[in-house]
């Protein structure tokens, strides 16, 4: 009997950068710039350095390069290391559907082998274009989706992320299905990473899954054997996430005409992706009122029920660490109203720590509103109302933040991005160098060449 899974890996094994059009090529290259710049200031994170720690410790062969350290590992231990070091600083991309994703997280399955065998950026460019199209699928697949019945996204992301290292090894069709079946058995994520007080799992389960991928297509590429009904069969991904799938949402429209990567966003602000239009609508009212923190009386958020309900819980008024702090709506607008800005500087642990900014987190409350329920996902509305110790009362509405596919983040506004998360550690003329060489990916002969380029001077 056919499977899902025999399509994808059929659609993936086949795939060419001939196949992808034009407006494709450039988001991935857009993404992959974002990506990039991403890790150069994820690779500096204490989880990402404590890993790095740990995989050098552990040794392994010099097959691929670390971001920033230049530490070179086994292509499976780099693909961990670079999955982190974009994600660790929860500042990249973003796609939202019946579950959230972020696709980069992907990336490093196709960079690292890339690497590991000397390809070229077109190869590279198709892993990219595969990440998306299966990632932002499989999310968009479920209903609703997996988080809703308590699990994280990086149980999705262990679906995709063997798709992509299987074609960037050259596997067969029948390869990669294995590659699937062996990945996604064994990489099912609790939705407790992301709940109430968080860890430094937050932001490491999908670049486990990444690391699952790449290991499993090499086990597939040995003759390893997994199950080929993973998604579809008996106690599969249907049977025990279910009951509602739209599979036909995996497998339609794989034609090349139009790829998902185009309607992925990116990351304005370095936060949880829901608390983007809430912080969008307040920055409104603080720069055309002159907010200041000692002028605010209360703050009331209407957002969906996840959004009120998952980044304002208890523990979100009160963070200790970054990976709390970044998914707490509460910090978040407060250092906002406070700062004039949400960088990453906000989330250094003496600014998370300031007892000062706690009066003014007990002003917020977030709130549920039907009305912004019944428009998600296809828009993120929230409205802030911002009452005054004075009597005075604003209000803004944003439906769409910055960084999403209808309000899209040039590659120069990337760039400023960019070069804040490369400073500290890189020159301006090794950030620019970087951007050249991304923005000319197609033609560059190896990938090693880009890795080369992010190793700190």
């Amino acid at each position: 009997m056919a499977t899902i899974t025999a399509t994808l890996a059929n659609w993936a094994a086949n795939l060419k950068y001939e196949d992808i059009n034009t407006e494709s090529v450039d988001a991935a290259k857009r993404f992959l710039y974002d990506s990039v710049g991403c890790a150069l200031g994820g690779y500096r994170q204490e989880d990402c350095v404590m890993l790095g720690e740990h995989l050098s410790e552990m040794g392994g062969n010099e097959q691929c390069t670390f971001f920033g350290t230049g530490h070179r590992n086994n292509v499976v231990n780099a693909a961990l290391f670079n999955a982190l070091a974009i994600r660790a600083m929860d500042y990249n991309d973003i796609y939202w559907k019946s579950d959230p994703c972020h696709p980069s997280d992907i990336i490093p399955a196709a960079l690292s082998v890339c690497e590991w065998k000397g390809l070229g950026g077109k190869e590279l460019i198709v892993g990219i274009i595969i990440a998306y199209e299966m990632e932002m699928r499989l999310c968009e697949a479920g209903d609703p989706g997996i988080r809703e019945k308590g699990w994280h996204h990086a149980t999705l992301t262990a679906f995709a992320s063997p798709l992509v290292a299987g074609r960037m090894l050259g596997l067969s069709a029948d390869q990669i299905q294995h590659a699937i079946g062996i990945s996604a058995s064994h990489s099912c994520t609790l939705g407790a990473v992301t709940a109430g007080k968080l860890t430094k799992m937050k932001n490491t389960v999908d670049p486990m899954a990444t690391q699952a991928g790449v290991q499993a297509a090499l086990l597939a590429q040995k003759g390893y054997s997994g199950p080929e009904h993973i998604i579809d069969g008996k106690e599969g991904l249907v049977h025990c996430y279910g009951p509602e799938w739209h599979l036909d949402r995996l497998t339609d429209g794989l034609d090349g005409k139009r790829y998902k990567i185009v309607d992925c966003g990116m990351k304005a602000y370095p936060i949880e992706a829901l608390t983007h239009s809430p912080l969008t609508a307040l920055m409104e009212i603080v720069k055309e009122h002159h907010i200041k923190q000692e002028d605010v009386q209360e703050i009331i958020v209407e957002t969906i029920a996840r959004a009120a309900d998952i980044l304002s819980d208890p523990a979100k008024y009160r963070p200790t660490s970054k990976e709390t702090a970044d998914h707490s709506m509460p910090y978040c607008l407060a250092v906002a109203v406070a700062d004039g800005m949400v960088t990453p500087q906000q989330f250094e642990n003496e600014r998370i720590c300031d007892p000062k900014l706690h009066p003014l987190m007990d002003t917020i409350k977030a709130v549920g509103n039907d009305e912004f329920e019944a428009l998600f996902p296809d828009k993120q509305p929230s409205r802030v109302t911002l009452k005054t110790k004075s009597g005075q009362e604003y209000s803004a509405r944003v439906d769409v933040p910055k960084g999403d596919y209808r309000d899209p983040m040039s590659v120069d506004e990337i760039k400023v991005k960019f070069d804040a998360l490369g400073a500290g550690a890189f020159s301006q003329a090794q950030c620019d160098a970087m951007k050249d060489a991304v923005m000319d990916i197609e033609n560059m002969s190896d990938v090693g060449e880009l890795m080369k380029l992010t190793v700190a001077g």
